[in-house]
């Protein structure tokens, strides 16, 4: 991205530009074949556990649901199952992904999907003045203060992660 070159509003920075909500957006580096929270956090030389990915689920009987996690880590489909009020969840597959909600790997946000699921945030999100997520395509991220993101789209917070032992 050469340095005359505006970066292009996403849909996801308009919402929060229309409701007035403060952020910025950061572009880094796309690599397509390492659509990893680490490669992003490393090509924006910031902390692995400030940036956020977005899961999508199906949960059994409760539907779709979206599940915001911290890059280091994975997310435990019983917890995030429980949080969603199912017995069970699973991931979506990659080909529902577009179709489901405007959105695709590597590039998926918390805002702006075609339709409003429930959404969870991992608790870590608030040990931040700022977390990064998606802008909704690859290559550009949203950095925001997680309270603000959370009221906005309405989330939950909770656990949603496996364990480590280190």
């Amino acid at each position: 991205m050469s340095k005359k070159e505006e970066i292009k509003k996403t849909n996801a920075a308009r919402l929060l530009d229309r409701a007035r909500i403060p952020y910025s957006l950061i572009p880094y580096t796309v690599d397509e074949n390492d659509l990893a929270a680490a490669h992003v956090a490393e090509e924006l030389d910031e902390d692995i556990r400030q940036v956020f990915k977005t899961i999508v689920l199906n949960g059994e009987r409760s539907g779709h649901f979206v599940c915001v996690v911290p890059g280091n880590c994975e997310i435990d489909l019983k917890k995030a199952a429980h949080a969603a009020g199912a017995k069970k969840a699973e991931l979506i597959a990659m080909k529902e992904l577009l179709p489901l909600t405007g959105y695709i790997r590597g590039g998926c946000s918390p805002i702006g999907m075609k339709k409003p699921f429930p959404t969870f945030f991992h608790s870590t999100a608030q040990d931040f003045d700022e977390i990064f997520v998606s802008a909704g395509v690859r290559g550009l991220q949203i950095k925001i203060a997680p309270r603000v993101l959370i009221d906005f789209v309405g989330a939950s917070v909770c656990d949603l992660v496996k364990d480590t032992t280190d």
